[in-house]
């Protein structure tokens, strides 16, 4: 896929691989822990209540344990449906309380979900995980996850891209010339986990996903290693074509640095960062322009063209 290309992006498909790339790294990580520290996964969210939650520990040699948040714990935001208690047991998690928790005093047992599987099950865990957090929780995407520890499973606060701001050093001006794609991906990649302090998590098409406030960024090399884009899908189900390219003309004569397009239904705001050579800073400062631009705007686009966001209440993540 070009890197300017973006009438075949699918988002729903992006956000499926996204899932698939989080599971993965979550089984890479239940198979090392240990009992020196818990991994919770929460859920970032405004509202001042219990949000739903995941906990993995390892309570003895060769064993995990995953607890999920229930009920019992959840505020009432959060409540879980007669049908998620269902999918959640019928998907393999253990009820709170059930008969055959291990042994433990009543007030012991855990009022949440739970499973235990032997270590070398990372797999069949990681999955568990995520059909709590995506089909029960409603997590739309692993980026509005908020991490404890262990964050290069996770992706960024929504915060982190929005408060970049970061001062520029000898480093972030020194240009590269990649010497390929992946050469370039590289560089990408290293900027990217030094700024939010993990890896990225790319999808199948090798697009970089980024949380900001209510809508989504993504990034994309190109095949020929000269641009990095930065791009996201502000409207979705524009009404009136017509009307709709009047308001991003006008857009694009006040527009700094980046571009407003109308692709089918879509308004795609992006912005072209040169690549060759690669220039840290340039990246750095292209993150910071679109996180302000597109969250700033999507909200207010949406309504003037009759259309939705990408993530509608997204900052309850739910």
């Amino acid at each position: 896929m070009d890197a300017t290309d973006y009438e075949d992006f699918d988002i729903d498909r992006s956000t499926a691989q996204a899932w698939t790339e989080f599971q993965t790294r979550l089984s890479e990580v239940l198979s090392v822990i240990d009992d020196t520290a818990d991994l919770v996964i929460g859920v970032e969210s405004e509202i001042d209540d219990q949000a739903p939650f995941i906990r993995c520990s390892a309570p003895r040699r060769d064993v995990v344990r995953l607890e999920a948040a229930s009920n019992a714990v959840l505020g009432e935001a959060f409540q879980l449906s007669t049908d998620d208690l269902a999918l959640m047991e019928t998907s393999g998690w253990n009820p709170p309380g059930s008969a055959d928790q291990p042994e433990t005093p009543a007030d012991e047992q855990t009022p949440n979900f739970w499973v235990e599987r032997a270590q070398e099950e990372c797999d069949p865990l990681a999955e568990l995980a995520v059909v709590a957090l995506r089909d029960v929780y409603g997590i739309q995407h692993p980026v509005f996850l908020a991490p404890d520890q262990l964050a290069e499973v996770l992706t960024p606060k929504p915060e982190s891209a929005e408060a970049a701001d970061p001062a520029l050093d000898a480093d972030d001006v020194v240009a590269t010339v990649p010497r390929s794609r992946a050469h370039l991906d590289q560089l990408v990649d290293a900027e990217l986990t030094q700024l939010f302090g993990h890896r990225p998590i790319r999808d199948g098409e090798g697009d970089v996903a980024i949380r900001v406030g209510s809508t989504m960024l993504f990034l994309r090399t190109a095949a020929d290693a000269r641009e990095v884009v930065i791009f996201s899908t502000v409207v979705h189900e524009v009404a009136g074509r017509s009307r709709a390219a009047e308001v991003l003309n006008d857009l694009n004569c006040d527009a700094r640095w980046v571009k407003f397009q109308l692709i089918r239904d879509r308004v795609f705001v992006t912005l072209s960062i040169p690549a060759h050579p690669f220039v840290p800073a340039h990246l750095l400062q292209g993150v910071q322009i679109m996180s302000e631009v597109a969250d700033g705007i999507d909200d207010e686009l949406a309504v003037k063209l009759n259309g939705r966001t990408t993530f509608e209440n997204g900052d309850d993540a739910g």
